[in-house]
């Protein structure tokens, strides 16, 4: 690192560049700090970069990961730890086009291959547990009913379907006593993943999926021990926590949220930033392996649930720019930081970093579904091309 700022400061003159090298540094720094190792739950992670999870659609249609997952992970190894794609912990999980299960024997043996290659390239995975909810069709899943959710009321937002875009049906809502065999799936879910190889599984609570429907007054009305207050909408978040932990130990359960997500039609309402106190401090009770926020701007309530969380924090920031990388984890913010679109288009993302390379463009419109091309295919930075 030394040697980088020295090479900077022998080619930048001081007078009238001082903010200019100062700046240069603390991005020197910024970057630094993640390449030291960092211990998260039973793991020792050789540096602090995540690979953020990201649907990408191209399981096969029993739910099986695709042909091609095992070298699009492996590829992308070297960060310290993958977050997989969103993984239904059931049938009534589903709630997109050819998503990858983790609830059937064929599930668990094509998962494992998949640890298998990130584990042969010295890489740490989480699968990552996504229940849909009522962000599903019934053309998408494959026992074609609508969706569940806490109350019976739809996204107002179309899917894509084989048909083409449909809007949302109105899904059903869950008795109690379903809502409790949920938690049990997820808890199953999370055994068959253990089986499959992972290192352990991320709780998929945020972006409007069954967890925040659970949380956002908007998605929940009920009245039972389950709806209405602040505790009771935090409820089934933190049942399926403990109930993942006690299967497979907290060390390999972890949770991502995204306070203040409205993206069909979450709305978690003026309560929301106490909600999240309250959630956060309960999960803490539990220590799980890490918490990761998806963050959406409120920078008082991120500092809050820093302190409240005693354990790892990962921060993803969504359209984060290059220049700011590593700026959480130098701060003290985050202890690790999870970047999705940028590892997608680099595989070899860390060197990039390390070298100053510039970075690939992600490709849109390859990002759901198809076959190798924006899966696989992503070159590698080539130092000898570039002189």
């Amino acid at each position: 690192m030394w040697i980088n700022l020295f090479h900077y400061m022998a080619f930048i003159p001081l007078a009238g560049s001082s903010i200019s090298l100062l700046c240069i540094i603390e991005k020197e720094l910024a970057v630094n700090s993640l390449f030291s190792p960092v211990r998260v739950g039973g793991l020792e992670l050789p540096n602090r970069l995540v690979m953020a999870p990201m649907t990408r659609s191209r399981a096969d249609a029993n739910g099986v990961p695709g042909g091609l997952a095992a070298e699009y992970y492996a590829q992308r190894a070297g960060v310290g730890l993958i977050v997989t794609e969103g993984t239904q912990p059931s049938d009534d999980g589903q709630g997109y086009m050819t998503t990858p299960g983790i609830y059937t024997p064929a599930h668990v043996a094509g998962w494992r291959k998949v640890t298998d290659a990130v584990h042969a390239k010295g890489g740490h995975i989480f699968i990552q547990l996504m229940h849909a909810g009522r962000m599903s069709h019934p053309d998408n899943t494959p026992h074609h009913r609508s969706g569940v959710a806490p109350s019976a009321i739809a996204p107002d937002t179309p899917m894509f379907t084989p048909k083409g875009m449909q809007d949302i049906p109105q899904p059903r809502s869950l008795a109690i006593d379903e809502v409790r065999r949920t938690v049990g799936d997820f808890r199953d879910a999370a055994r068959h993943a253990i089986a499959a190889g992972a290192d352990g599984v991320e709780i998929h609570g945020a972006n409007g999926y069954l967890v925040q429907q659970f949380i956002a007054p908007s998605a929940n009305t009920r009245t039972d021990a389950y709806g209405g207050s602040i505790e009771n909408r935090a409820r089934f978040a933190v049942e399926v926590a403990a109930a993942i932990a006690a299967e497979i130990g907290a060390d390999k359960t972890a949770i991502r949220l995204s306070p203040g997500i409205t993206m069909w039609g979450i709305d978690e309402g003026a309560e929301g930033p106490d909600l999240y106190r309250h959630l956060v401090a309960e999960l803490d009770k539990l220590s799980l392996a890490y918490l990761h926020i998806m963050h959406q701007g409120d920078d008082h309530l991120l500092a809050d649930l820093r302190r409240l969380w005693r354990g790892k924090l990962i921060v993803n920031r969504p359209g984060r720019p290059r220049d700011r990388i590593g700026s959480d984890v130098a701060s003290g913010l985050a202890d690790l930081e999870a970047y999705g679109q940028m590892i997608l288009a680099n595989p070899d993302f860390l060197t990039r970093l390390k070298s100053g390379a510039p970075l690939n463009e992600a490709d849109r419109r390859t990002f759901f579904g198809g076959d190798a091309s924006g899966y696989t295919d992503y070159p590698a930075w080539d130092a000898a091309a570039a002189v």
